[in-house]
């Protein structure tokens, strides 16, 4: 098939750098030695397992013949191309990276990096939050990103203390109940 006919291009573009927040300017991709792991085991995995194998099944369908209404050629070659992409960006992401352990605060009832907070809202709500990288963010599960509003708001503060945050609604006060870390290994 013709590529006027459908949306596809050879472009370099990655699309997934859309997906996550942009790291401020001038400072660094902040991660934890495990999240940097988890992005290195990816990375492993799409080269020495994922990558080969559409190969293989590409260079297979290719030797069937007329590739323009073969299947699994068409498709193989935009799975490669999508696993290529994901290589790129997550081999952009470890060079950016800054891994910082947060162990090293351990026992510390300031927040920084890596800390699991327990707030509560001005509606008596508490929150448990740990702050981590861009890449490892997951806010279903209470894991938000060192650039969100909230860590920024509560980061440097100590156990005890009262925060502002501005919200869409106006600013809310967040009584800060408990920073944990974890223990050093």
């Amino acid at each position: 098939m013709n590529k006027a006919f459908v949306k596809e291009s050879d472009d370099d573009d990655d699309e997934s750098d859309a997906a996550l927040p942009a790291i401020p300017a001038g400072a660094k991709n902040y991660i934890t030695p495990q999240g940097y792991q988890r992005i290195k085991d990816e990375l492993l995995q799409l080269i020495d397992v994922a990558r080969p194998e559409v190969v293989r099944i590409v260079h297979w369908a290719a030797s069937n013949g007329d590739r323009s209404e073969n299947g699994d050629y068409i498709y193989g070659k935009r799975r490669l191309r999508e696993i290529d992409r994901r290589i790129r960006f997550l081999t952009k992401r470890m060079d950016l990276a800054e891994v910082v352990d947060p162990s090293v605060h351990f026992g510390s009832d300031q927040i920084f990096f890596g800390a699991t907070v327990t707030y509560e809202n001005q509606a008596g709500l508490q929150h448990t939050v740990t702050i981590l990288g861009i890449d490892e963010l997951d806010p279903l599960n209470g894991k938000i990103s060192w650039v969100s509003p909230v860590a920024r708001a509560l980061t440097k503060a100590h156990e005890g203390d009262s925060v502002s945050l501005q919200t869409p609604a106006g600013m809310e006060e967040l009584q800060i109940l408990a920073v944990t870390y974890p223990a050093p290994r």
